[in-house]
């Protein structure tokens, strides 16, 4: 990923897809079907209007988000991932766009003010604090006046944010709202927002999980108020969205 060596990193995303215990790929694009209703969310929301965007995913592991923007029109859009075993569940999937590389080298190779879009999906968690700094500087420099950078993350203000970082031995840090604006506004973006990971209604059951996830979600920012005092709308999901804008 960078200059710095981190020798587990060849070892672990070598075989990424093989060793994760729990399924990280499916073997066809029909496996696909439980994380469609939030990635054709996403899309919706997030992605630019303009559906010949400039676009990478950088991390993009298989390509699932690609597969997803390509299915609801996006042209101009790619993904680099550096993980072997990931390049080759996409090539098995029939996911195209994909390719090998590094993410560091790829956007360092790019021009300034290129992209509509940037996209790190469950990547940033996996550098540490030197490396963030230095890979945000360059997602600023390529993007157009206006472009935005959208990352997914572990929070660490979850009540289940060790599970969420520590779900990964590659991960390093979890991060929450606070931090992830420290880290845009010191580096250039104009405005920060964040969307919880809340379940995607798209039949009966998931209509019941959405409607026990806000009373739960209720219970924890009534402690939360009792505790604290402040008033505002805590971002409580294990991990979340954050949409950065040049």
């Amino acid at each position: 990923m960078s200059d710095a060596p981190r020798h587990y990193r060849a070892r672990i995303y070598g075989r990424y897809v093989e060793a994760a215990g729990a399924e990280v790929a499916p073997a066809t694009l029909a496996g696909l079907a439980p994380r469609i209703p939030y990635l054709q969310r996403l899309v919706g929301r997030h992605f630019p209007r303009r559906h010949d965007a400039a676009i990478l995913d950088l991390g993009c592991g298989h390509g699932a988000l690609l597969h997803v923007a390509q299915s609801m029109g996006y042209r101009n859009i790619g993904g680099v991932d550096g993980s072997p075993s990931q390049i080759e569940a996409a090539r098995r999937l029939g996911i195209e766009g994909v390719r090998y590389g590094d993410m560091f080298e790829v956007v360092r190779a790019l021009p300034a003010d290129s992209l509509d879009a940037a996209i790190s999906f469950d990547v940033i968690e996996h550098l540490d604090r030197d490396e963030i700094i230095a890979f945000t500087d360059e997602i600023v420099r390529v993007l157009k006046p206006g472009g935005r950078w959208i990352v997914h993350v572990p929070n660490g203000a979850s009540p289940f944010a060790a599970a969420a970082l520590y779900s990964d031995l590659t991960h390093e840090l979890a991060f929450t709202a606070e931090s992830i604006t420290q880290l845009a506004l010191s580096s250039g973006f104009s405005t920060v927002a964040f969307a919880e990971d809340e379940p995607v209604v798209h039949g009966l059951r998931s209509a019941l999980r959405l409607v026990a996830w806000r009373a739960i979600r209720a219970l924890l920012r009534f402690y939360l108020k009792a505790e604290t005092g402040a008033v505002g709308h805590p971002v409580l999901t294990q991990n979340f969205l954050a949409v950065l804008t040049k």
